[in-house]
C-alpha cells in the first residue's frame, strides 16, 4: 500500500495545489443564455446550480417555500409555493428553455409540476439518484439496469420506498415530456453545504487528527460526487439540450477507500494514524457501514459488490468532469469550520467517545492472538 499511497499523493498534490489554494478558471458564458426554473435552488446541489448559472450568463427564476436560505440571491426571481400541499399557483403563468426538478421525491410531486408547466417548457431535467436501482449485487450497472418497483405507487412515506419512488417519479417526467426529459441520477452528493455529514465526517475527523478507525483492509470501492460539479454539469446538460439517463458520479477512475483517506490527509497537517478494521470485527461490534463508516460499504458483501462501481462512462462522455479530491476535501473542511456553533456536531460517523471505544476492542482483539 505504502508505494501507491506515496504515488496517490505525489497526484493529489499536482492536481489540486491551485485548487486548494483557491485559484480556479474563469467561467465562460454560454453560447446562447436561457431562461432557466429551477425547483428548488437553495438547499444543497442548488445554489452552486444558481452561481454557475448566472455566471455563464443564464436568467434564472427560482419556485420553492422560501424557507431554506431565504436571502440567498436577492436579484433573482423567486416563486413561492410548496408541492407537498400542491400549492403550485406561482407556475401557472411564465416560460422557461428549460426546468431542473431537484427535490422530488415523490411521483405526485413531479406530476402536478408538469401538468402545470406543460407546453411552457423545452426541456425537463430531473435529479434522481443510483438509489433507483434494484440490484446492487452487479459490478459496472449502466443506465439500463433495473430499477426498483414498489407495491403501492401511491405511498407517500418514503423510508424503504425511497428507491422506487425516485423510479416512478423519473417515469412521470418523462412522460410528461416524451424525448424532451433528462434524468440525472447522482451517486452520494458530497462537499461544502452537504447536511448529510456523511462524506464530511472523514475530512473534519481526518483533520483533528489523531489514531482513526478505518473501514477494511483499504482495498474496497468509494464512489461520490462534489455537489459543485454535479450542479454546474446540470447546467452545462441543460445547455447541450442533452436528453436521455445519466449516472453521474465520480470519480473518473476507481478510488479506494484507502486512496480516498489518505488524499483527504493529504490537506491537512494533522499527525494521523489510521487503523483498519475488518468487516467481520465491524459487523461483530455493531459498526454500521454508510452510517458509522459514511461513504463505504463492504464489497465483500455479495449483494452490494456493484453498489461503488456504478458506470459513468455515459455521463463522461457528455462532459461530466471531477475536481481534484483535495479541492473538495478542503472545502468540505472550511465549510464545517464556518457552521454557528449549534451545529458543529457530525451528524454522521462514529461519535469520539464510540471510536475510542472500538479502537480499544480491536486492539484487545489482536493481543488474544
Amino acid at each position: 500500500m505504502r508505494n501507491s499511497r506515496r504515488d496517490f499523493l505525489t497526484t493529489v498534490a499536482a492536481a489540486g495545489t491551485l485548487a486548494s489554494l483557491g485559484f480556479s478558471a474563469p467561467i465562460q458564458k454560454a453560447a446562447k443564455p436561457l431562461r432557466i426554473l429551477i425547483l428548488g435552488g437553495t438547499g444543497f446541489i442548488g445554489p452552486h446550480q444558481v452561481r454557475y448559472a448566472l455566471e455563464r450568463g443564464h436568467k434564472l427564476t427560482l419556485f420553492n417555500r422560501g424557507k431554506t436560505h431565504p436571502g440567498l440571491f436577492p436579484n433573482v426571481e423567486k416563486l413561492e409555493g410548496d408541492r407537498a400541499i400542491s400549492k403550485l399557483d406561482a407556475l401557472k403563468t411564465g416560460e422557461w428553455d428549460a426546468v431542473i426538478d431537484n427535490p422530488s421525491t415523490l411521483p405526485r410531486w413531479v406530476r402536478e409540476a408538469a401538468e402545470i408547466l406543460k407546453g411552457r417548457t423545452k426541456h425537463f431535467v430531473f435529479i434522481s439518484t443510483i438509489s433507483v436501482y434494484a440490484d446492487n449485487s452487479k459490478v459496472g450497472m449502466d443506465e439500463t439496469a433495473a430499477v426498483a418497483t414498489t407495491d403501492d405507487p401511491t405511498a407517500e412515506k418514503i423510508g424503504a420506498n425511497y428507491g422506487a419512488l425516485k423510479a416512478l417519479s423519473e417515469k412521470e417526467a418523462e412522460k410528461a415530456f416524451p424525448g424532451r426529459t433528462t434524468i440525472i441520477r447522482p451517486g452520494l452528493i458530497v462537499g461544502p453545504g452537504d447536511p448529510t455529514d456523511r462524506f464530511t465526517y472523514w475530512p473534519v475527523r481526518i483533520n483533528r487528527g489523531g489514531e482513526i478507525l478505518a473501514p477494511g483492509d483499504g482495498t474496497d470501492p468509494m464512489q461520490f460526487i462534489d455537489a459543485r460539479d454535479l450542479g454546474e454539469w446540470s447546467i452545462r446538460m441543460v445547455e447541450q439540450e442533452a436528453f436521455g439517463t445519466y449516472n453521474a458520479l465520480g470519480p473518473k477512475t476507481k478510488l479506494s477507500t484507502a486512496e480516498t483517506l489518505y488524499g483527504i490527509r493529504a490537506v491537512t497537517t494533522a499527525d494521523v494514524k489510521f487503523t483498519w478494521a475488518d468487516w467481520d470485527f465491524l459487523q461483530k461490534n455493531n459498526v454500521r457501514p454508510w452510517s458509522d463508516m459514511p461513504v463505504w460499504i463492504p464489497s465483500k458483501e455479495p449483494s452490494m459488490a456493484g453498489f461503488s462501481r456504478v458506470s459513468n462512462a455515459r455521463a463522461i462522455a457528455k462532459g461530466l468532469t471531477f475536481r481534484p479530491l483535495a479541492d473538495t476535501a478542503m472545502a468540505t473542511i472550511e465549510d464545517f469550520k464556518s457552521r454557528p456553533a449549534d451545529k458543529a456536531k457530525l451528524s454522521s460517523g462514529l461519535a469520539p467517545e464510540r471510536e475510542t471505544e472500538v479502537l480499544k476492542l480491536w486492539h484487545e482483539s489482536k493481543l488474544k492472538k
